[in-house]
């Protein structure tokens, strides 16, 4: 699905959400309220300048509208690999985006996001991972490593890290292996997209619920308790 559908089904026509290059930005009517859309298409590898203009937007959402929401749609290939960017600083630039995220999430700003076509690695992980709670819709992709990639880095065998990944989510694709996980909320059917953000945007927990719900799901099974272990220890 396009952004454009996307957002056709979010909004119908009561929005201002533009593309400038692989970079989405607009506000859009919902339910009454105004909601700021940022985010990224065309599979867009994030670099430092596109990590900083979507930083812009929220800084601008919590300077001038205090307490809008926000709705991160994703389509990212990853950060972008190139040594221009890495020279520039993308790790700081991506950084930067990661905190305004979590800093507009304490100041109040419910953030959704929703992965419609395409998250990979790091430009993942500085957006949907860090909202409020990160949805995605059926038939997107979703993964930090392919299979190969991961054996090249983990200097495991390609066959033994299939095997894994048929009975381990953490070593595998896919958006319902991040469903299993909790690093996805839920999915939302392409014909109910209104009603699924009407609905995370009055029901998400104000607590991070991604650990929890990895191990009522059987996709990460110990992180939770080890999470409540440090916070409860002296």
């Amino acid at each position: 699905m396009t952004w454009q559908e996307v957002v056709a089904q979010l909004f119908g026509k009561d929005h201002a959400v533009v593309a400038d290059g692989d970079f989405l930005s607009g506000s859009a009517a919902f339910d009454g309220q105004t909601i700021t859309v940022v985010g990224s298409t065309h599979h867009a590898p994030i670099g430092y300048a596109l990590a900083l203009r979507q930083a812009r937007v929220v800084l601008q959402t919590m300077a001038q509208h205090p307490g809008r929401a926000i709705l991160l749609l994703i389509d990212t290939q990853g950060q972008q690999l190139r040594r221009h960017d890495e020279l520039l600083g993308i790790n700081r630039a991506m950084a930067h985006l990661g905190c305004c995220i979590d800093l507009a999430r304490r100041r109040g700003h419910r953030v959704i996001g929703l992965v419609y076509d395409q998250a990979l690695s790091g430009g993942f992980i500085t957006s949907g991972l860090i909202a409020d709670a990160c949805h995605a819709l059926p038939e997107a992709e979703i993964r930090v490593m392919r299979i190969p990639a991961m054996a090249r880095v983990t200097k495991l065998p390609e066959a033994l890290l299939a095997s894994l990944s048929q009975s381990n989510p953490v070593f595998a694709p896919g958006v319902q292996n991040y469903v299993r996980m909790g690093g996805v909320r839920s999915l939302w059917p392409a014909d109910g997209l209104a009603a699924s953000l009407r609905e995370a945007l009055a029901n998400t927990p104000s607590e991070d619920g991604r650990a929890a719900d990895g191990r009522s799901r059987g996709g990460r099974t110990m992180a939770a308790d080890v999470i409540d272990q440090v916070l409860a220890a002296p």
